[in-house]
């Protein structure tokens, strides 16, 4: 599938930019024909417009002289049709092919015609008077012919249309190269994105099949008896109890991450006494504390307020501890410290559990990661919850990681800002 995407991105770019490089190419090249033509026309014009001024021209046989430029022939034609010229300007060098296609030129108008392997640009135009003198004769003549050959500019053309083709051709060479490479980069990104989805998706339906297997398992056992007292299958029906409420967070705990990947969490930011919210999770946690005879110290300001989402701040307070002590052994302890930081505030927790494997530890935020996936599941773990915690911090501008030692303990520190509103 991404290959066909990568194939369709890299077409898509070549002929965006073969079209670019088509248009640019044929305006410059347009342009600068165009001021070629321009300047050589403007010439023409200009000896053209010279010679038709009566004043300029004498009429005494031709001693008075008229200079053009060598590569400028100006040629007269007569009422009858016929080409005559100054006699300053001899026609003996004008090839006939192209004196029998000027008596034929309509006036004013420009040609480019090619005449005996040549090119002539021409332009005739009418002549004010009706008549000269040449050699001692009064001619009357009807238009002026400006003539010039152009083979050299449009040489000069051609090797120009050449450069931008090879031009274009490396580019065009280039862009392929650097649309796949661009391509691949973009793909990199989605690519990932679309495997851990489907990573996802195995991952959900594998830790719901689990319960929904012990369930069916301890369901048909008890159709199997359907005599027995409620006493007898006990263990059947605690189990099925048991395995419905952990599909039932985990549920809870996918729904939960599936808005916050369509942004459709909604962060109510209020004010907040963060050892109050502190003091609350542990409450809620204390009867497991004691009975497991764990130590749980809180040192935590009672001055410092947050702008903050109670009930998600909260949600993250219970993950982490939570954590702690499914980890921590009997006896073990758990401290929270509290304190600011200029304008931010930093929690810590610490406890002298099992620890994290270094190898673990950088994907400890990855959705249905566990380290010792046996330990966890029987602690009831999913892999979810600090997956959670990491969206929580974020959505609150804040930041979280974790240093462990394996055997000697973890700590995860949270550093929030005090007066900066959740996004």
């Amino acid at each position: 599938m991404f290959q066909k995407t990568l194939r369709r991105l890299m077409l898509v770019n070549s002929v965006v930019f073969l079209v670019i490089f088509i248009i640019f190419g044929g305006t410059l090249y347009g342009y600068v024909a165009r001021q070629i033509f321009d300047d050589i026309d403007e010439s023409m014009e200009r000896k053209v417009n010279a010679f038709r001024i009566p004043n300029n021209h004498s009429r005494d046989g031709g001693r008075h002289q008229i200079y053009f430029e060598s590569r400028i022939l100006i040629l007269l034609r007569d009422i009858e049709g016929r080409i005559i010229n100054l006699h300053t300007y001899p026609i003996e060098g004008v090839p006939s092919e192209v004196l029998d296609f000027l008596e034929t030129v309509s006036n004013p108008k420009w040609q480019t015609q090619k005449i005996d392997h040549h090119v002539y640009r021409i332009f005739s135009s009418p002549y004010p008077d009706e008549s000269i003198m040449i050699k001692d004769q009064f001619i009357k003549v009807k238009d002026v012919i400006a003539i010039s050959i152009v083979d050299s500019e449009l040489a000069m053309l051609r090797r120009f249309l050449v450069i931008i083709f090879i031009g274009q051709l490396i580019g065009m060479t280039a862009i392929v190269l650097g649309s796949y490479f661009l391509a691949r980069r973009a793909l990199v990104p989605i690519q990932a994105a679309w495997e851990k989805q489907q990573q996802f998706a195995a991952d959900a339906s594998h830790e719901l099949r689990t319960p929904l297997t012990v369930i069916k398992s301890n369901a048909e056992l008890l159709l199997r008896h359907p005599g027995h007292t409620i006493e007898l299958e006990t263990i059947r029906i605690t189990n099925i109890i048991r395995e419905t409420i952990r599909m039932s967070k985990l549920v809870s705990t996918l729904f939960t991450l599936a808005r916050a990947d369509a942004n459709q969490m909604e962060i109510e930011v209020v004010p907040l006494l963060l050892n109050e919210l502190i003091n609350r999770v542990v409450e809620q946690f204390e009867p497991l504390v004691q009975m497991r005879g764990i130590s749980l110290d809180v040192q935590c300001s009672d001055t410092i307020w947050l702008l903050a989402d109670r009930e998600r701040l909260h949600q993250l307070f219970v993950i982490l501890l939570d954590n702690a002590i499914k980890y921590t052994p009997n006896a073990g302890s758990i401290q929270i410290i509290c304190h600011k930081q200029f304008n931010r505030v930093s929690i810590q927790m610490k406890d002298t559990g099992c620890g994290i494997l270094p190898a673990d530890l950088p994907h400890i935020f990855e959705r249905f990661f566990r380290g010792d996936k046996v330990r966890s599941r029987k602690k009831g773990g999913a892999g979810l919850g600090l997956a959670i915690a990491q969206w929580i911090v974020a959505k609150h501008q804040g930041k979280i990681w974790v240093e462990s030692q394996v055997g000697i303990g973890t700590q995860v520190t949270i550093t929030l800002p005090i007066e900066t509103a959740a996004t």
